[in-house]
């Protein structure tokens, strides 16, 4: 047997659960996915709430549920108003593969989410813990949702000592979920292990003193809760270098350019861009040159306007921004618009190309858009 089984063993299952869930009934946050049990909202909500904190989550949460309130209106929506109303949440294609998965849900299913782990896991980005928060959630099925904070509020609970950032690690713990969760009430007692986890049990200097269920917990019996969960670190990002431009016809419209359809923010609309990749490329002459040769641009570079530095989870971007005109009658394409500033509003940008806006914007409300003198 197992240490963790043997420390589940020696455990007060019922007590541990009623002290949690009693906990959360009481204390839990007022979210509005929260308001009903219905599969479509819990299923968009935990997509939402990947990689992203809960108060960031909300305001999206609402307003997809507006624009989308049901399975069918998302299923017939246009993909470049689905990835508008996700705009800022980042890693898109979690919004893609769950459009995706909507519309199987409607061909195979009828419209109605599927309620059982083998037909739930075969939609397109539904892995273990999205399935296992569908189930346990909207349909009181007594399945495990394992995700970052579950297993640091268990390694806490059970002194587990596994490497959690080892794939083959959650195996561990959704057995142990499997093994303390309520039958009775699994909806309130997956969502109470993830509040606990987000409230008490944080990273680091969990709020032990507060915790419902410290009585249970070997890690504060032991005094080692700040050296769990063991994680291994990331292997280090790599860092960009590009130049972007707010580039205007003599119209004053603005160019942008839509990314390709795999890859990185694929499909989302970007201010054109050149990676700087030698210390001789941040000259402007070279600049123009890349744009015109890399993006088959005719281009005049005026000056740089400020920075952008955005962190994704493997890479890191630095946006040196600049402005200029473009020097022939544009050909639009799918690829390729040139729109006015109000325009802009109608296409969906990455984060990056939105600060990099708002620096534009500031730029020009201060009367600091003149062109250098050379």
């Amino acid at each position: 047997m197992s240490i963790v089984l043997k420390n589940i063993e020696k455990m007060n299952i019922e007590s541990f659960q009623k002290d949690l869930i009693d906990w959360f009934k009481r204390e839990q946050r007022d979210l509005p996915w929260r308001k009903d049990q219905d599969p479509y909202k819990v299923w968009v909500s935990e997509i939402m709430l990947q990689q992203t904190r809960v108060d960031t989550v909300i305001p999206y949460f609402n307003r997809f549920m507006e624009w989308f309130p049901s399975i069918d209106d998302l299923a017939d929506a246009d993909e470049e108003k689905v990835l508008k109303a996700w705009e800022g949440l980042g890693y898109y294609s979690r919004v893609r593969n769950l459009q995706s998965a909507v519309k199987e849900v409607r061909e195979q299913y009828n419209g109605v989410v599927p309620d059982t782990p083998e037909e739930i896991s075969k939609l397109k980005g539904v892995g273990p813990y999205t399935a296992g928060a569908i189930l346990s959630i909207a349909y009181g099925q007594p399945e495990p949702a394992v995700d970052g904070n579950v297993m640091r509020v268990i390694s806490r609970i059970l002194s587990i000592w596994e490497d959690i950032a080892r794939p083959a690690t959650r195996k561990v713990f959704e057995q142990a979920v499997r093994e303390l969760i309520s039958h009775e009430d699994p909806s309130a007692f997956n969502q109470a292990l993830m509040e606990l986890g987000a409230l008490i049990c944080t990273p680091t200097s969990p709020a032990c003193l507060l915790c419902p269920v410290r009585e249970h917990c070997r890690a504060f019996e032991e005094g080692v809760q700040n050296d769990l969960p063991v994680k291994t670190k990331k292997t280090k990002t790599r860092n960009v270098q590009l130049a972007a431009a707010i580039l205007e016809d003599k119209n004053g419209k603005i160019l942008i350019h839509k990314r390709p359809s795999t890859g990185l923010l694929a499909n989302l609309w970007e201010f054109p861009n050149v990676e700087i990749e030698h210390p001789l490329d941040k000259e402007r002459a070279h600049l123009e040159e890349a744009f015109n040769s890399l993006l088959g641009l005719n281009i005049h570079l005026d000056k740089i306007i400020g920075q952008v530095e955005h962190v994704f989870s493997h890479l890191i971007w630095n946006l040196k921004i600049y402005i200029g005109k473009i020097n022939v009658v544009l050909e639009e394409s799918e690829e390729w618009k040139l729109v006015s500033e109000g325009e802009l509003e109608q296409f969906a940008f990455p984060v990056p190309y939105q600060k990099m806006f708002k620096i534009y914007l500031n730029s020009l409300e201060n009367g600091e858009l003149f062109a250098e003198k050379e």
